[in-house]
C-alpha cells in the first residue's frame, strides 16, 4: 500500500471512530453501479463541512487493494448488498487530496509535477519493470499499466477546484492543471483504464474553451443533485433521529439549520448538526467553514440588482436567478446571476431548481449573511437598516403613524421592483421593511394557517428575545381600512396559533390606498384569555 496508490482505510476509521457518524454507504450502492460505464466519471460539488471528505475517504477505504476493509463495512448499509464483496478491496485506488498538494508546494506551478512524480514513484514500486524511465506522464502511466496487468483504476480527488477557487493561481496554471484531468478522463484512452472516477470540491467543473473542457464528467451539483442527495448532508429524517438521540428540539433544528432543497430531499450541513448535538448550544457555526472571506467581496460587486436581491433574500423572499451563465469560476463572474449561483455552491443560499429561485435557507446562514453585509460597508444598507429598526421601535412602542411613514416610504422605494397594487406585494414590503428585526426575530412566516383561515405575516421573536419583544401578526389590505385588517385578525383568531408563546402578541393592521399610495397603520395589543 502507499500514501496515494492503494492507500489504507485509516481515515474513513476516523470517520467511524468519531462520537457521531451517520451512515452514508449507500452512496457506494450507487458507484458499484456505474463502475466500468460511460456514468462511471462523476463530479460531486458540495459546500464546506458537507461530507465530501468522508464520502471520498470511504470509497477509498471500500475499493483500495491496501486494505481489509470487510470489518469496518459489515455493520453498514452496504455489506446488505449482493454485490457487496464483489467489489470490496478489489481495485487499485489513486486517492489524492488536491488541497494537501497545494499546501506540501512552494507555487502553484508545481502541483501537477508533484502529484504526477508522487503517483509515478508509488506505481513503480506496486509495479516494477512496468514503467521505463521515459514514462512522465500520469496517463500513459496508468495506460501502460493496464495493458501490462489488465487491471483497471479506480481515481478519487479531494477538492478537485482548490485552484480554481484560490485567486492568486494564474489562468495559465489553472489551464495547466484543467488539461491534466483532461489527459486523466477525456477521450478514448482513459476508457480502457478508468474503472471509476469521484471528484468532489465545492464548484462543478470550469466551463472552458473546448480545447480544455472535461465534459465528460456527470455532474451532482448544489443546482442539481439528482440521486446523491442523502449521501453527502444528512436528511431529515436522519437529523430527527439525532435530535431523538441528543434531546434536542427538532422543530428549533430546522428553524436555525434547515433549508437546502435537493432533489426533494431537505438536506442539513452534517458538521453544523454534529457540532449542536455535541455541544447543545444554538448558534451559528458556519463561520467555522472558512469561507466567509468569499463572500464580503462577492456581495460588494457592483451589478445591477444585486444588492436589491440578498435585501429580498435576507428578509425571506426568493429571487429568480439564471444559473446557466456562470462559468464556474470565480475569476470570471461577470452579473448578478453569477454571483448568486456561486453563493449557492458556497452554501450561503439555497436553490429551487422547480422554480429557479435562490433564498437564504436558514437562520444560522441568515446571521451569517447579514453579518458579511455588515462588514461590507454598503452606504444604502447601512441607512436601510438604521429605517428598519426605527420601524421596529415604532411598532414595539405602538406608534402607528410612525410605521405608516416607514412603510409607506420603503415601498414607494421598492415600487419599481415589486407590483404595487396587490397585497401581495405589500407582504413582500413588510418583510423587506422589518429586515432590521432579523436579529431578534426568526424568518417572518408568510400565509401561516390559523384559527380560520390564513394570517399574512407573523413574526416570533427566537427564544432568547421572548421576554423582550412581542410576537407580532400582520394583516395587509388595501383599498379598505386598518380597522377592517385588525378585526378580521380577531375573528379568524390569527393569533390561536401562537398560544404556546408566553410572551405578549400585538395585532398590526394595515392598509393603504393605491391613488394617493397613503398608508394607514393599527396596532393593538392582544388580550389572551
Amino acid at each position: 500500500m502507499g500514501r496515494f496508490v492503494n492507500p489504507d482505510n485509516s481515515a474513513f476509521q476516523v470517520a467511524l471512530n468519531s462520537k457521531i457518524y451517520v451512515d452514508k454507504t449507500g452512496l457506494i450502492n450507487f458507484t458499484n453501479s456505474v463502475l466500468d460505464t460511460m456514468d462511471g466519471y462523476i463530479c460531486n460539488s458540495r459546500p464546506r463541512r458537507f461530507g465530501k471528505s468522508y464520502a471520498a475517504n470511504m470509497l477509498s477505504a471500500y475499493y483500495s487493494k491496501g486494505c481489509d476493509s470487510e470489518k469496518m463495512f459489515s455493520g453498514l448499509e452496504i455489506a446488505k448488498a449482493p454485490d457487496f464483496k464483489q467489489h470490496l478491496n478489489k481495485y487499485d485506488v489513486i486517492h489524492i487530496d488536491i488541497q494537501w498538494f497545494l499546501a506540501n508546494c512552494e507555487n502553484a506551478d508545481e502541483v501537477v509535477l508533484f502529484i504526477t512524480k508522487s503517483v509515478l514513484d508509488e506505481l513503480r514500486e506496486i509495479y516494477p519493470g512496468t514503467l521505463p524511465a521515459e514514462v512522465v506522464r500520469l496517463p500513459d502511466a496508468l495506460s501502460r499499466v493496464k495493458e501490462r496487468t489488465g487491471q483497471k483504476f479506480i481515481i478519487i480527488i479531494d477538492e478537485w477546484d482548490v485552484l480554481i477557487r484560490d485567486g492568486g493561481v494564474s489562468e495559465i496554471i489553472q489551464d495547466e492543471y484543467i488539461n491534466f484531468l483532461r489527459g486523466m478522463f477525456k477521450g478514448t484512452e482513459p476508457t480502457k483504464y478508468i474503472q471509476l472516477a469521484y471528484l468532489t470540491g465545492i464548484l462543478p467543473i470550469k466551463k472552458e474553451k473546448a480545447q480544455s473542457a472535461v465534459n465528460n464528467l456527470d455532474e451532482f451539483t448544489m443546482l442539481q443533485a439528482f440521486g446523491l442527495a442523502p449521501y453527502i448532508g444528512f436528511t431529515e429524517n436522519e437529523v430527527k433521529d439525532l435530535c431523538e438521540k441528543y434531546n434536542r428540539d427538532f422543530e428549533k433544528v430546522k428553524k436555525w439549520y434547515d433549508g437546502y432543497l435537493l432533489d426533494g430531499y431537505q438536506v442539513y450541513n452534517p458538521k453544523v448538526v454534529v457540532s449542536l448535538m455535541t455541544k447543545g448550544k444554538f448558534r451559528s457555526y458556519w463561520s467555522e467553514t472558512g469561507s466567509y472571506e468569499v463572500v464580503v467581496p462577492l456581495i460588494c460587486m457592483n451589478f445591477d440588482g444585486l444588492k436589491t436581491a440578498i435585501i429580498e433574500m435576507l428578509s425571506g423572499a426568493e429571487v429568480e436567478v439564471n444559473t446557466a451563465s456562470f462559468k464556474n469560476d470565480p475569476a470570471k463572474i461577470q452579473n448578478r446571476d453569477d454571483v448568486i449561483t456561486y453563493l449557492i455552491h458556497l452554501g450561503y443560499l439555497g436553490y429551487n431548481e422547480e422554480n429557479a429561485t435562490a433564498f437564504v435557507p436558514n437562520e444560522e446562514i441568515r446571521q451569517e449573511l447579514s453579518t458579511a453585509v455588515r462588514n461590507s460597508h454598503w452606504d444604502e444598507m447601512i441607512a436601510f437598516q438604521q429605517e428598519s429598526r426605527k420601524l421596529l421601535m415604532a411598532t414595539l412602542t405602538k406608534d402607528a403613524k410612525c410605521v405608516a411613514q416607514e412603510i409607506e416610504k420603503i415601498h414607494n422605494d421598492y415600487v419599481s421592483i415589486i407590483q404595487y397594487n396587490n397585497e401581495n406585494s405589500l407582504s413582500s414590503v413588510l418583510a423587506i421593511a422589518y429586515l432590521g428585526s432579523m436579529q431578534y426575530y426568526f424568518k417572518p412566516i408568510r400565509e401561516m394557517p390559523t384559527g380560520y383561515g390564513f394570517a399574512d405575516l407573523i413574526f416570533v421573536p427566537k427564544p432568547e428575545y421572548v421576554n423582550s419583544y412581542p410576537a407580532m401578526v400582520m394583516e395587509l389590505k388595501w383599498n379598505k381600512n386598518v380597522q377592517t385588517a385588525v378585526k378580521q385578525i380577531k375573528e379568524k383568531k390569527y393569533p390561536e396559533s401562537l398560544l404556546q408563546y408566553t410572551g405578549d402578541i400585538l395585532l398590526v393592521g394595515i392598509n393603504y390606498d393605491p391613488d394617493s399610495k397613503k398608508h394607514d397603520c393599527l396596532i393593538e395589543k392582544y388580550e389572551k384569555e
